[in-house]
């Protein structure tokens, strides 16, 4: 009848007239049919409604599905993530919005594209920030406590280091950290790093977000043919900066140099490590006459 609004019976009455077949993790389109402060009730076709809790309402965390931009009368994708007694299924708009976050932060990391991410909290040796929606982790341990300590609530410039879904691990370095990073390191210093990966020509070192190359020749004094029977992925290693491109950000690094006797990456990798400062101390010096004499 003109003038009369559709009611709650006269939603039952027409449902009840189709069968629909629905399934946990489908994906269904519905629309706003009430919110409140704890979620949304939400019409997809079922005989009754399905429910949308506001912790489901957005990747982002919110107090009412209005600060999602959720209201009557809106239609949205969801996804069913379960079945209850009370409503037929429960929906979600955050799963959704958190596989499409992934996507996206795969993306930007093939780009290497410089992104926002703004600090939630503070540790000694980086931070933990939101990146697209997702927790990720920014670090920089060669920075100062002060400069850490004022970062909280601030948004900084990322680039991502690792994108990890399976293990839902993000890994960012700070483009600010980088610069003053750069600015601190000095050809013959001994920095430790980890090694990323592996390839025919050498290993891929992370010195705190910055990428560095190990060339194979720069490994050992002794002749190495194949990188993987010194080297792998996650070892943990003292490395000489042998060379610093700080336009490209380009690091070269040798354990050679480091080598108290030739083949000790080896055979003594353990001694390479206790003895990585004083030989570093000892090419420095070595550089500094070479220097003077020049």
């Amino acid at each position: 009848m003109k003038g009369v609004p559709f009611t709650l019976e006269d939603f039952h009455e027409a449902v009840n007239k189709y069968d629909y077949d629905f399934s946990v993790n489908d994906k269904v389109k519905g629309t706003i049919f009430h919110t409140d402060n704890n979620g949304a009730l939400v019409d997809i076709g079922a005989k009754s409604l399905a429910y949308l809790p506001v912790k489901e309402a957005c990747i982002h965390e919110i107090k009412h599905v209005k600060e999602a931009g959720l209201y009557p009368g809106l239609q949205e994708e969801f996804v069913i993530i379960g079945q209850q007694r009370v409503v037929d299924f429960i929906l979600s708009m955050r799963r959704l919005q958190y596989n499409l976050a992934w996507e996206r932060c795969r993306q930007l990391h093939a780009e290497n594209a410089v992104v926002k991410g703004k600090v939630v909290k503070v540790k000694k040796d980086g931070a933990i920030v939101i990146v697209e929606g997702l927790h990720g982790f920014a670090w920089f341990p060669q920075i100062s406590a002060k400069f850490t300590a004022e970062l909280l609530d601030k948004e900084l410039q990322l680039k991502f280091i690792k994108v990890d879904e399976d293990n839902s691990n993000l890994f960012l370095r700070c483009l600010k950290a980088m610069t003053a990073s750069h600015a601190q390191i000095e050809i013959g210093s001994v920095v430790t790093g980890t090694v990323r990966s592996l390839q025919p020509y050498g290993a891929f070192i992370d010195i705190g977000g910055i990428h560095g190359l190990l060339h194979i020749n720069e490994i050992s004094y002794d002749r190495i043919s194949d990188v993987g029977t010194v080297l792998q992925p996650g070892d943990t290693l003292k490395v000489m900066i042998l060379k610093h491109n700080r336009q490209k950000g380009q690091l070269s690094l040798s354990t050679k140099r480091l080598e108290p006797i030739p083949g000790a990456m080896i055979r003594y990798p353990k001694l390479v490590f206790e003895k990585a400062e004083q030989m570093g101390l000892i090419f420095r010096k070595k550089l500094a006459q070479a220097a003077a004499k020049a």
